[in-house]
């Protein structure tokens, strides 16, 4: 009888111990499971890695597929690291002040300090959890703020109304169709809240009065800016991210939008503006767009 007792104390025993070393697994699995970042933190990291010379983040590039949209960078990982390489030591300074995901996409506002005071816009595409394509739009900052006493990075970061975020894109996508591409002022006013509009642009002061005087004010001096295509418009919640190519001037430029929406209509904006490159200095074939 003690036989069997002890028996089935040993069998008991050895299901208890198999049942906790399973549950223990899986709860390991679990911890490792949550441990692993998003795509947007990695993102965030990598950028950073710039100012810190961390080597791991350069982990969440896929090493076999890196298509790069930076002009002046060679494609693939390569071009990344030989970009970094040229760097003067402990000179790079990187503060990504917004960061936004839609779908495969993350995109970011960053205060750089790279060859220079630079603001930028960048665009990660990722697939399986690796990033696997980029873009980027660089303004040098400038000395001083706007008319209005803003900086092209400060102002609202709150993410909200991410069950709008598709509404929103469209309301965007339209604004930049009707009013840069096409013209049409007098449309204008129905994407605001009234004169209601805080503006980050170097050059052009808040309110919806502000943005109109600007554009008259180029006008008169021969001075036009002309989106020609929208090529790209991501977004998350109230932050929306428009990319187009046109002119401004003379130059052929690419234009990086961020808008902010409020209740259905415009309530900021901040941009950059960048020269797109001639093509024979281009150090990859992969277009800007």
């Amino acid at each position: 009888m003690n036989k069997v007792i002890v028996s089935a104390a040993l069998i008991l025993g050895l299901g208890l111990t198999t049942s906790y070393s399973q549950t223990a697994k899986k709860s390991k699995i679990k911890k490792e499971n949550s441990m692993e970042i998003s795509n947007k933190q990695k993102v965030v990291a990598l950028l950073k890695s710039i100012e810190t010379g961390a080597h791991e983040p350069a982990s969440y590039i896929n090493p076999d597929k890196y298509i790069q949209h930076n002009l002046g960078v060679a494609d693939g990982v390569a071009g990344f690291g030989a970009l970094l390489q040229m760097v003067p030591a402990n000179s790079a300074k990187v503060n990504t002040v917004r960061a936004f995901e839609d779908g495969d996409f993350i995109f970011t506002q960053t205060d750089y300090n790279f060859f220079g005071p630079k603001i930028g816009f960048d665009i990660f595409r990722f697939e399986n959890g690796k990033i696997v394509e980029h873009w980027d739009n660089l303004q040098e900052t400038p000395a001083a703020a706007n008319p209005s006493g803003h900086s092209m990075i400060d102002g609202a970061t709150e993410l909200k109304d991410l069950d709008k975020t598709e509404q929103n894109k469209a309301l965007v996508k339209n604004f930049v169709s009707d009013i840069l591409v096409n013209g049409k002022m007098e449309k204008l006013a129905g994407y605001f809240n009234g004169d209601d509009y805080i503006q980050h642009n170097p050059n052009i002061p808040d309110q919806l009065s502000g943005l109109g005087g600007a554009l008259g004010a180029l006008a008169q001096q021969g001075v036009f800016m002309k989106y020609d295509t929208i090529h790209k418009v991501l977004g998350q919640g109230n932050f929306i991210l428009v990319v187009s190519e046109g002119h401004f001037g003379a130059d052929h430029n690419a234009f990086y939008d961020l808008f902010r929406v409020e209740n259905g209509k415009i309530a900021e904006h901040w941009d950059v503006v960048e020269k797109i490159a001639a093509q024979d200095t281009w150090k990859n074939t992969n277009g800007k767009f």
